[in-house]
Protein backbone atom coordinates (compact mmCIF):
# COMPACT_ATOMS: atom_id res chain seq x y z
CA UNK A 1 0.00 0.00 0.00
CA UNK A 2 1.21 3.39 -0.81
CA UNK A 3 2.17 6.18 1.83
CA UNK A 4 -1.03 7.55 2.74
CA UNK A 5 -2.74 4.71 1.72
CA UNK A 6 -3.75 3.08 4.69
CA UNK A 7 -5.23 6.36 6.30
CA UNK A 8 -7.01 7.03 2.86
CA UNK A 9 -8.39 3.70 3.58
CA UNK A 10 -9.90 4.51 7.02
CA UNK A 11 -11.07 7.62 6.26
CA UNK A 12 -12.98 5.65 3.38
CA UNK A 13 -14.59 3.49 5.92
CA UNK A 14 -16.15 6.23 8.12
CA UNK A 15 -13.25 6.76 10.72
CA UNK A 16 -11.91 10.38 10.80
CA UNK A 17 -8.10 10.41 11.61
CA UNK A 18 -7.23 13.69 13.50
CA UNK A 19 -3.57 15.00 14.16
CA UNK A 20 -3.14 15.19 18.27
CA UNK A 21 -0.34 18.04 17.89
CA UNK A 22 0.34 21.12 17.42
CA UNK A 23 2.78 23.48 17.19
CA UNK A 24 3.33 26.83 15.79
CA UNK A 25 6.57 25.54 13.89
CA UNK A 26 4.18 23.03 12.22
CA UNK A 27 1.87 25.62 11.29
CA UNK A 28 4.67 27.68 9.33
CA UNK A 29 6.75 25.43 7.67
CA UNK A 30 3.36 23.55 6.07
CA UNK A 31 3.76 20.00 8.03
CA UNK A 32 -0.24 20.10 8.66
CA UNK A 33 -1.05 21.31 5.31
CA UNK A 34 0.70 18.57 4.32
CA UNK A 35 -0.84 16.03 6.68
CA UNK A 36 -4.53 17.12 5.30
CA UNK A 37 -3.17 16.97 1.95
CA UNK A 38 -1.03 13.66 1.84
CA UNK A 39 -2.28 11.64 5.02
CA UNK A 40 -6.54 12.15 5.19
CA UNK A 41 -6.17 14.41 8.32
CA UNK A 42 -9.21 15.77 8.89
CA UNK A 43 -9.21 17.43 12.21
CA UNK A 44 -6.73 18.27 15.15
CA UNK A 45 -6.60 18.47 19.46
CA UNK A 46 -4.50 20.27 21.18
CA UNK A 47 -3.79 19.73 25.38
CA UNK A 48 -1.48 21.86 28.19
CA UNK A 49 1.26 19.17 27.60
CA UNK A 50 1.33 19.51 23.82
CA UNK A 51 1.57 23.03 24.09
CA UNK A 52 4.24 22.86 27.17
CA UNK A 53 6.41 20.57 24.65
CA UNK A 54 6.01 23.34 22.04
CA UNK A 55 7.08 26.41 23.99
CA UNK A 56 9.72 24.28 25.36
CA UNK A 57 11.16 24.44 21.74
CA UNK A 58 11.80 27.90 22.20
CA UNK A 59 9.64 28.65 19.38
CA UNK A 60 7.14 30.83 20.96
CA UNK A 61 10.16 32.76 23.15
CA UNK A 62 9.77 35.98 20.86
CA UNK A 63 5.92 36.06 21.10
CA UNK A 64 5.85 35.44 24.96
CA UNK A 65 8.38 38.21 25.58
CA UNK A 66 6.83 40.31 23.19
CA UNK A 67 2.99 39.83 25.49
CA UNK A 68 4.88 40.94 28.69
CA UNK A 69 6.54 43.86 27.03
CA UNK A 70 3.06 45.51 25.64
CA UNK A 71 1.61 44.84 29.22
CA UNK A 72 0.21 41.24 29.51
CA UNK A 73 1.02 40.18 32.95
CA UNK A 74 -0.86 37.05 33.52
CA UNK A 75 0.75 34.17 32.48
CA UNK A 76 -2.43 32.22 32.07
CA UNK A 77 -3.89 35.22 29.46
CA UNK A 78 -0.85 35.24 27.62
CA UNK A 79 -0.74 31.51 26.75
CA UNK A 80 -4.45 31.92 25.72
CA UNK A 81 -3.24 34.44 23.48
CA UNK A 82 -0.97 32.03 21.85
CA UNK A 83 -2.85 29.06 22.03
CA UNK A 84 -5.61 30.91 20.13
CA UNK A 85 -3.54 32.19 17.73
CA UNK A 86 -2.31 28.62 16.76
CA UNK A 87 -5.70 27.04 16.67
CA UNK A 88 -7.62 29.95 14.87
CA UNK A 89 -4.73 29.40 12.13
CA UNK A 90 -5.43 24.89 12.31
CA UNK A 91 -9.19 26.01 12.48
CA UNK A 92 -8.71 27.59 9.23
CA UNK A 93 -6.71 25.45 7.55
CA UNK A 94 -9.38 22.40 8.18
CA UNK A 95 -12.90 25.12 7.22
CA UNK A 96 -13.13 23.64 4.30
CA UNK A 97 -13.53 20.34 5.38
CA UNK A 98 -15.80 21.53 7.59
CA UNK A 99 -18.15 22.86 5.60
CA UNK A 100 -18.19 20.21 3.35
CA UNK A 101 -19.00 17.89 5.75
CA UNK A 102 -21.70 20.47 7.20
CA UNK A 103 -20.01 20.64 10.24
CA UNK A 104 -19.26 16.56 10.78
CA UNK A 105 -15.35 16.84 10.79
CA UNK A 106 -13.18 19.53 10.59
CA UNK A 107 -12.73 20.55 14.39
CA UNK A 108 -9.56 21.94 16.51
CA UNK A 109 -9.61 21.61 20.55
CA UNK A 110 -8.48 24.02 22.93
CA UNK A 111 -8.93 23.20 26.39
CA UNK A 112 -10.25 25.04 29.34
CA UNK A 113 -7.76 25.43 32.54
CA UNK A 114 -8.06 22.12 34.48
CA UNK A 115 -7.37 24.17 37.62
CA UNK A 116 -11.17 24.79 37.28
CA UNK A 117 -12.23 21.55 37.37
CA UNK A 118 -13.89 21.26 40.39
CA UNK A 119 -15.60 24.52 39.86
CA UNK A 120 -18.77 24.16 37.50
CA UNK A 121 -19.70 28.02 36.70
CA UNK A 122 -16.20 29.38 36.10
CA UNK A 123 -15.83 26.08 34.02
CA UNK A 124 -18.63 27.07 31.50
CA UNK A 125 -17.90 30.81 31.86
CA UNK A 126 -14.24 30.06 30.60
CA UNK A 127 -15.44 27.78 27.77
CA UNK A 128 -18.23 31.02 26.72
CA UNK A 129 -15.46 33.40 26.92
CA UNK A 130 -12.49 30.99 25.11
CA UNK A 131 -15.23 29.65 22.12
CA UNK A 132 -15.89 33.76 21.60
CA UNK A 133 -12.16 34.75 21.93
CA UNK A 134 -11.05 31.93 19.49
CA UNK A 135 -13.85 33.49 16.55
CA UNK A 136 -14.27 29.83 15.16
CA UNK A 137 -16.95 28.03 14.31
CA UNK A 138 -15.01 24.50 13.91
CA UNK A 139 -13.52 24.88 17.41
CA UNK A 140 -14.12 22.66 20.33
CA UNK A 141 -13.89 23.44 23.85
CA UNK A 142 -12.74 20.31 25.73
CA UNK A 143 -14.11 19.92 29.15
CA UNK A 144 -13.59 16.67 31.54
CA UNK A 145 -16.33 14.07 31.74
CA UNK A 146 -15.20 14.03 35.17
CA UNK A 147 -18.50 13.93 37.84
CA UNK A 148 -17.42 17.64 38.57
CA UNK A 149 -17.12 18.08 34.96
CA UNK A 150 -20.69 16.60 33.57
CA UNK A 151 -22.67 19.29 34.76
CA UNK A 152 -20.18 22.08 33.01
CA UNK A 153 -20.77 20.01 29.86
CA UNK A 154 -24.63 20.35 29.93
CA UNK A 155 -24.11 23.92 30.71
CA UNK A 156 -22.02 24.35 27.69
CA UNK A 157 -23.59 22.72 25.47
CA UNK A 158 -27.00 24.63 26.31
CA UNK A 159 -25.23 27.48 25.97
CA UNK A 160 -24.28 26.81 22.04
CA UNK A 161 -20.43 25.68 22.97
CA UNK A 162 -19.46 23.02 20.75
CA UNK A 163 -17.50 20.28 23.63
CA UNK A 164 -14.77 18.14 23.38
CA UNK A 165 -15.68 15.80 26.36
CA UNK A 166 -12.53 14.39 27.66
CA UNK A 167 -10.60 11.67 30.14
CA UNK A 168 -13.40 9.48 29.49
CA UNK A 169 -12.30 5.68 29.85
CA UNK A 170 -14.92 3.10 30.10
CA UNK A 171 -18.68 2.59 28.57
CA UNK A 172 -20.23 3.63 31.71
CA UNK A 173 -18.11 7.28 32.20
CA UNK A 174 -18.73 7.64 28.33
CA UNK A 175 -22.68 7.22 28.49
CA UNK A 176 -22.66 9.19 31.31
CA UNK A 177 -21.02 12.30 28.97
CA UNK A 178 -23.12 11.22 26.44
CA UNK A 179 -26.27 12.08 28.81
CA UNK A 180 -24.86 15.40 29.85
CA UNK A 181 -24.59 16.14 26.03
CA UNK A 182 -28.37 14.99 25.63
CA UNK A 183 -29.59 17.15 28.35
CA UNK A 184 -27.95 20.70 26.87
CA UNK A 185 -29.20 19.57 23.47
CA UNK A 186 -33.01 18.81 25.23
CA UNK A 187 -32.59 22.09 27.11
CA UNK A 188 -31.84 24.06 23.68
CA UNK A 189 -35.40 22.07 22.03
CA UNK A 190 -37.14 23.43 24.80
CA UNK A 191 -35.71 27.08 24.34
CA UNK A 192 -36.20 27.25 20.37
CA UNK A 193 -32.74 26.91 19.68
CA UNK A 194 -30.92 25.60 16.93
CA UNK A 195 -29.85 22.43 18.32
CA UNK A 196 -27.28 21.39 15.94
CA UNK A 197 -24.51 21.55 18.48
CA UNK A 198 -21.03 19.60 18.07
CA UNK A 199 -19.64 17.40 20.39
CA UNK A 200 -17.16 14.43 20.36
CA UNK A 201 -16.66 12.34 23.89
CA UNK A 202 -13.10 11.45 24.02
CA UNK A 203 -12.14 8.02 25.34
CA UNK A 204 -8.66 7.24 26.16
CA UNK A 205 -6.85 3.94 25.23
CA UNK A 206 -3.76 2.91 25.55
CA UNK A 207 -3.51 4.12 29.71
CA UNK A 208 -5.64 0.78 30.08
CA UNK A 209 -3.00 -1.60 28.94
CA UNK A 210 -0.05 0.45 30.88
CA UNK A 211 -1.92 0.45 34.47
CA UNK A 212 -1.97 -3.89 34.00
CA UNK A 213 1.53 -4.73 33.07
CA UNK A 214 3.33 -6.96 35.15
CA UNK A 215 -0.64 -7.47 36.79
CA UNK A 216 -2.11 -10.29 34.56
CA UNK A 217 -1.13 -13.50 32.85
CA UNK A 218 1.34 -12.50 29.48
CA UNK A 219 -1.26 -13.44 27.29
CA UNK A 220 -3.84 -10.65 28.35
CA UNK A 221 -1.29 -7.88 27.92
CA UNK A 222 -2.30 -5.10 25.81
CA UNK A 223 -5.39 -6.78 25.22
CA UNK A 224 -7.74 -4.77 27.55
CA UNK A 225 -7.68 -1.14 25.73
CA UNK A 226 -9.38 -2.65 22.55
CA UNK A 227 -11.83 -4.77 24.70
CA UNK A 228 -13.31 -1.48 27.19
CA UNK A 229 -13.03 -0.12 23.59
CA UNK A 230 -15.49 -2.65 21.90
CA UNK A 231 -17.25 -2.77 25.44
CA UNK A 232 -17.89 1.68 24.51
CA UNK A 233 -18.15 1.32 20.56
CA UNK A 234 -21.47 -0.94 21.40
CA UNK A 235 -22.64 1.68 23.70
CA UNK A 236 -22.44 4.34 21.13
CA UNK A 237 -24.14 1.98 18.70
CA UNK A 238 -26.91 1.31 21.24
CA UNK A 239 -27.01 4.99 21.81
CA UNK A 240 -27.33 6.10 18.32
CA UNK A 241 -30.10 3.29 17.86
CA UNK A 242 -32.15 4.75 20.77
CA UNK A 243 -35.08 6.10 20.58
CA UNK A 244 -34.10 9.41 22.64
CA UNK A 245 -31.51 10.16 19.85
CA UNK A 246 -33.77 9.42 17.00
CA UNK A 247 -36.24 12.06 18.89
CA UNK A 248 -33.52 14.48 18.85
CA UNK A 249 -31.87 13.93 15.35
CA UNK A 250 -35.34 14.55 13.71
CA UNK A 251 -35.46 17.60 15.16
CA UNK A 252 -31.80 18.56 13.79
CA UNK A 253 -30.02 17.63 16.88
CA UNK A 254 -26.08 16.23 15.80
CA UNK A 255 -24.89 12.69 16.68
CA UNK A 256 -21.79 13.62 19.27
CA UNK A 257 -19.16 11.81 17.84
CA UNK A 258 -17.00 8.91 19.64
CA UNK A 259 -13.32 9.54 19.67
CA UNK A 260 -10.38 7.63 20.75
CA UNK A 261 -7.54 9.29 22.04
CA UNK A 262 -4.62 8.14 23.75
CA UNK A 263 -3.69 5.99 20.69
CA UNK A 264 0.11 5.82 21.17
CA UNK A 265 1.21 2.37 21.94
CA UNK A 266 3.03 2.96 25.29
CA UNK A 267 4.72 -1.11 25.26
CA UNK A 268 7.51 -0.85 22.88
CA UNK A 269 6.99 -5.02 22.30
CA UNK A 270 3.70 -4.42 21.41
CA UNK A 271 2.88 -2.72 17.70
CA UNK A 272 3.28 1.08 17.27
CA UNK A 273 -0.15 1.02 15.30
CA UNK A 274 -2.21 -1.47 17.87
CA UNK A 275 -4.71 1.49 18.65
CA UNK A 276 -5.63 2.54 15.09
CA UNK A 277 -6.27 -0.75 13.18
CA UNK A 278 -7.78 -2.13 16.47
CA UNK A 279 -9.97 1.10 16.58
CA UNK A 280 -10.99 0.72 13.29
CA UNK A 281 -14.66 1.73 13.19
CA UNK A 282 -17.22 3.63 11.00
CA UNK A 283 -18.71 6.66 12.69
CA UNK A 284 -16.24 7.57 14.56
CA UNK A 285 -12.60 9.67 15.05
CA UNK A 286 -9.39 8.74 15.76
CA UNK A 287 -6.81 11.16 17.06
CA UNK A 288 -3.02 10.61 16.49
CA UNK A 289 0.29 12.25 17.82
CA UNK A 290 2.26 12.67 14.01
CA UNK A 291 4.36 9.63 14.87
CA UNK A 292 1.53 6.86 15.33
CA UNK A 293 -0.16 8.91 12.65
CA UNK A 294 3.45 8.28 10.16
CA UNK A 295 3.57 4.43 11.45
CA UNK A 296 0.32 4.10 10.22
CA UNK A 297 0.88 6.12 6.78
CA UNK A 298 4.03 3.90 6.40
CA UNK A 299 3.22 0.51 7.09
CA UNK A 300 -0.71 0.13 9.05
CA UNK A 301 -3.27 -2.13 7.48
CA UNK A 302 -7.13 -1.68 7.84
CA UNK A 303 -7.93 -5.33 8.71
CA UNK A 304 -11.71 -4.86 9.15
CA UNK A 305 -13.86 -2.49 11.50
CA UNK A 306 -15.15 -3.21 14.99
CA UNK A 307 -18.66 -5.10 15.30
CA UNK A 308 -21.33 -2.64 16.89
CA UNK A 309 -22.48 -5.55 19.26
CA UNK A 310 -19.14 -5.22 21.04
CA UNK A 311 -18.11 -9.13 19.33
CA UNK A 312 -16.53 -10.62 21.85
CA UNK A 313 -15.78 -7.99 24.75
CA UNK A 314 -18.21 -9.56 27.44
CA UNK A 315 -16.00 -12.70 27.82
CA UNK A 316 -12.41 -10.60 26.79
CA UNK A 317 -13.62 -8.52 29.77
CA UNK A 318 -14.78 -10.94 32.27
CA UNK A 319 -10.88 -12.78 31.84
CA UNK A 320 -9.39 -9.55 33.12
CA UNK A 321 -12.37 -10.00 36.22
CA UNK A 322 -11.29 -13.46 36.98
CA UNK A 323 -7.53 -12.36 36.99
CA UNK A 324 -8.19 -10.11 39.94
CA UNK A 325 -8.81 -6.77 37.78
CA UNK A 326 -11.72 -4.17 39.51
CA UNK A 327 -12.70 -2.66 35.69
CA UNK A 328 -15.18 -0.10 37.38
CA UNK A 329 -12.21 0.58 40.05
CA UNK A 330 -9.44 1.03 37.34
CA UNK A 331 -11.98 3.15 35.52
CA UNK A 332 -12.24 5.54 38.18
CA UNK A 333 -8.46 5.33 38.62
CA UNK A 334 -7.61 6.46 35.21
CA UNK A 335 -9.68 9.05 35.42
CA UNK A 336 -8.84 10.68 38.71
CA UNK A 337 -4.95 9.82 37.85
CA UNK A 338 -5.86 11.63 34.33
CA UNK A 339 -7.36 14.46 35.74
CA UNK A 340 -4.01 15.54 38.30
CA UNK A 341 -1.97 14.87 35.29
CA UNK A 342 -4.09 17.60 33.64
CA UNK A 343 -3.89 20.01 36.70
CA UNK A 344 0.11 18.90 36.85
CA UNK A 345 0.72 19.78 33.11
CA UNK A 346 -1.12 23.17 33.40
CA UNK A 347 1.16 24.21 35.97
CA UNK A 348 4.19 23.36 34.23
CA UNK A 349 3.11 25.26 31.44
CA UNK A 350 2.24 28.69 33.12
CA UNK A 351 5.18 28.27 35.33
CA UNK A 352 7.65 28.36 32.12
CA UNK A 353 5.01 30.65 30.19
CA UNK A 354 5.98 32.82 33.33
CA UNK A 355 9.70 32.17 33.41
CA UNK A 356 9.90 33.32 29.36
CA UNK A 357 7.80 36.11 30.15
CA UNK A 358 9.84 37.45 33.16
CA UNK A 359 13.04 36.33 31.03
Amino acid sequence: MTMGGSTQALHDAGQSLWLDNITRTMLDDGTIAGFIERLSVTGLTSNPSIFDKAIGTGAYDDAIRAAAASGQERPEDIFFDLAIDDLRRAADLFLGIHERTAGVDGWVSLEVSPALAHDTAATVSAAIDLHARAGRSNLFIKIPGTPEGLPAIEEAISAGVPVNVTLLFDADQYRAAADAYLRGIERRIEAGLNPAIGSVASVFMSRWDKAIIGKVPAALENTLALAVGQDVYRAYRELMDSPRWQALAGKGARMQRLLWASTSTKDPSAPDTLYVTGLAAPFTVNTMPDSTLLAFADHGDVTGMMPADGGDCDAQLAAFTDAGIDLPGLARQLQAEGADAFVASWDELIAHVAQQASA
